[in-house]
């Protein structure tokens, strides 16, 4: 989440605000697919790194006009069934690569590591992601009221329509962005006129739109890693993105 923080417990563990999470009221989305929960990764941090976690210029088949997506299908599934990444969270993923959306290069698996960081791919705590990528329940993180580890923020009238906290900010969606930072990179991801935090397709464009906006292409370990710094400013959490990006690409090779 763009801004927040991340608490390591150990070498192999992650806990983030994501797994407090309470739930929102869910609304009533049409289910024709339900995707199970990802294989768990290895998140350990490396204690050093120099370049970007995967090759951003690494091509993906498009896919036909046709198919309403951009990368191809068959890359799709094969490639999820390689990484253990729901289709329609590696769809979003892929798709903000080929549509270079940011402006700058980005690899689908930087994209993945936030969202495995974040919330399983929308999957926590036993969620369920749609065919259209969104989380069921939806995803609403913890009040920041400064109470431990998270930053005391204050919740506007915009806000709270978001997560129904009139006193408190909360970060919502699988990619967990605040308002205040979704709202000057909203992007429209699949296309169907309405940016919403809650849908992947657009968290995963719009966090591409974020992380690109130093103008520089992320292809180096300074470059790349001031990107996702700003996404959370803490360097466990610039660890823990890398260690499962790098995963990724490592299973989507095998």
């Amino acid at each position: 989440m763009p801004h927040t923080l991340l608490v390591i417990s150990g070498p192999r563990a992650i806990v983030l605000f994501a797994t407090l999470l309470v739930l929102a009221t869910a609304a009533a989305f049409g289910l024709s697919r339900l995707y199970a929960t990802p294989r768990t990764l290895d998140l350990t941090p490396p204690p050093e790194y120099v370049a970007a976690p995967v090759p951003v210029t690494a091509d993906l088949p498009a896919a036909t006009p046709v198919s309403g997506q951009l990368v191809d299908q068959d890359w799709l599934e094969r490639t999820a069934r390689r990484t253990g990444i729901p289709q329609p969270a590696l769809r979003a993923y892929a798709d903000a690569q080929i549509s270079r959306v940011g402006g700058c290069d980005l690899g689908w698996t930087t994209l993945a590591g936030i969202g495995w960081v974040e919330s399983h791919h929308g999957t926590i705590d036993d969620r369920v992601l749609t065919v259209d990528g969104r989380s069921e329940p939806p995803i609403i993180g913890v009040a920041l009221d400064g109470v431990g580890p998270v930053a005391a923020i204050r919740s506007t009238p915009e806000s709270a329509q978001w997560h129904g906290d009139p006193t408190w900010e909360h970060a919502v969606g699988p990619m967990q962005f605040l308002r205040s930072s979704w709202e000057p990179w909203a992007a429209d991801g699949d296309g169907d006129g309405v940016m919403d935090p809650h849908d992947l397709d657009d968290a995963a464009a719009t966090a591409a739109r974020y992380l690109c906006a130093s103008g520089h292409d992320l292809d180096s370990g300074t470059t790349w890693a001031s990107a996702i710094h700003s996404y959370n400013h803490a360097q466990e959490y610039v660890d823990a993105v890398h260690a499962a990006a790098t995963a990724y690409a490592q299973r989507a090779a095998r």
